[in-house]
């Protein structure tokens, strides 16, 4: 996977302190940025005032149309997701990249 060929990327758990860290670098890296969180936080409304979409039901038809490039979305989760995750089990089947929070940081640091 070569970042430079990555345009959005999607956060599976984006509420967290440390996934948001990752959200607001690839933003600063002129990365477009969404996700899923289980509920709304003062992390997601701050990352919603940056620009970022998030939404808070796990179905598919909430991931935006942008994201559904397979060749140029990365999709980065949280282990605190539950396997049984609808969105994460749909970027999987549709082999999308996707990567644990500790792996994409093996990959910016």
């Amino acid at each position: 996977m070569n970042l430079k060929e990555i345009h959005t990327v999607y956060f599976v758990g984006i509420g967290g302190i440390g996934m948001s860290a990752i959200a607001r670098y690839f933003a600063a890296n002129g990365k477009k940025i969404a996700g899923y969180d289980k509920t709304p936080s003062k992390i997601t409304k701050e990352l919603e005032r940056l620009g970022v979409a998030i939404n808070f039901e796990d179905v598919v038809q909430n991931i935006l149309p942008a994201f559904l490039d397979k060749e140029h979305t990365l999709v980065v989760y949280t282990p605190a997701v539950s396997e049984n995750h609808t969105q994460l089990n749909y970027f999987l089947a549709q082999q999308f990249t996707v990567l644990k929070r500790a792996e994409i940081l093996g990959k910016i640091t």
